[in-house]
């Protein structure tokens, strides 16, 4: 017998994935998976190829939950012509120095970000418009005020990520997409620079990186990287009133291995980077 909890956990079944899912290739997987050693050492191969990765699932999300686009709606300058997500506003939560707006403009979205660290906003010196500084727990953003909110490997930097997610769906207006995308803490990339020595212990892990290259890690654990895992992102989603749950998957991973979500504690080490799609109410 099927509980209530394992049938809303398997939202990974959704409709809404359909289009994602045709997508979701091992060629894509392993296209991903060798450019993650590059982030620090070549960003722009990274972040571009991310970009373009981060924003065709967006579309993909948009068509197939059946939302549409709406053209004509919000104030504004007039969108691009063409591209999948024309008229629609996208609020970036934790958008980083600016490789995604570029992809957004030519889907023909309005693209918006949000970002607390002005070292990080300019860090790749890109031009970018529309990128405001702020929290992701207090996003300084009217509510309902977007049709598609984002974070993309952002609650994994926060301390208090579903407060974060609940901002996400305050801002988005009834109906509109809220996609919260990021890294377990036990999955392989949890540690990010810091490698597979997380799994010996946050705090032991940087000493050892510091040790190694004479300077703490980017991400330091406790202050800019915390441990977020599947079960707790499921439970929030299927128990916020802010929205209803769509779809839950594994970022990375390709269509046959989606089935991993439905697992617990297997989840947690080989989901690795875990998306929940929900509607805003």
């Amino acid at each position: 017998m099927t509980t209530p909890d394992a049938r809303r956990t398997r939202a990974h079944r959704s409709p809404a994935l359909r289009r994602v899912a045709r997508r979701a290739t091992l060629r894509r997987s392993l296209g991903l998976l060798r450019s993650f050693p590059l982030e620090q050492s070549d960003p722009d191969a990274f972040y571009s190829g991310l970009a373009r990765d981060t924003v065709t699932l967006v579309a993909d999300l948009w068509d197939g939950a059946g939302r549409g686009p709406r053209p004509g709606v919000d104030a504004g300058p007039p969108a691009p012509p063409g591209g999948r997500l024309p008229g629609l506003t996208v609020l970036d939560v934790g958008g980083g120095p600016g490789y995604f707006s570029e992809v957004y403009a030519a889907e023909g979205a309005r693209y918006a970000s949000v970002e607390p660290d002005v070292g990080e906003m300019s860090a790749a010196g890109l031009s970018q418009s529309g990128s405001v500084r702020g929290s992701g727990m207090a996003l300084p953003i009217r509510s309902g005020s977007v049709d598609v909110c984002i974070s993309s490997n952002v609650a994994e930097h926060v301390p208090e990520p579903w407060t974060m997610a609940e901002e996400m769906c305050r801002v988005t207006r009834p109906g509109g997409l809220v996609v919260v995308s990021y890294t377990l803490w036990y999955g392989p990339f949890g540690g990010h620079e810091m490698g597979l020595t997380h799994y010996l212990g946050g705090e032991r892990a940087r000493r050892m990186y510091e040790r190694r290259h004479g300077r703490p890690p980017k991400n330091v654990y406790g202050e800019s990287l915390f441990e977020v895992g599947c079960a707790e992102g499921l439970r929030w989603a299927r128990g916020t009133g802010a929205g209803e749950l769509l779809a839950a998957f594994p970022r990375y991973h390709p269509r046959w291995a989606w089935w991993l979500i439905d697992v617990p504690v297997v989840r947690e080490v080989l989901v690795s980077n875990l998306v929940l799609v929900l509607r805003a109410r």
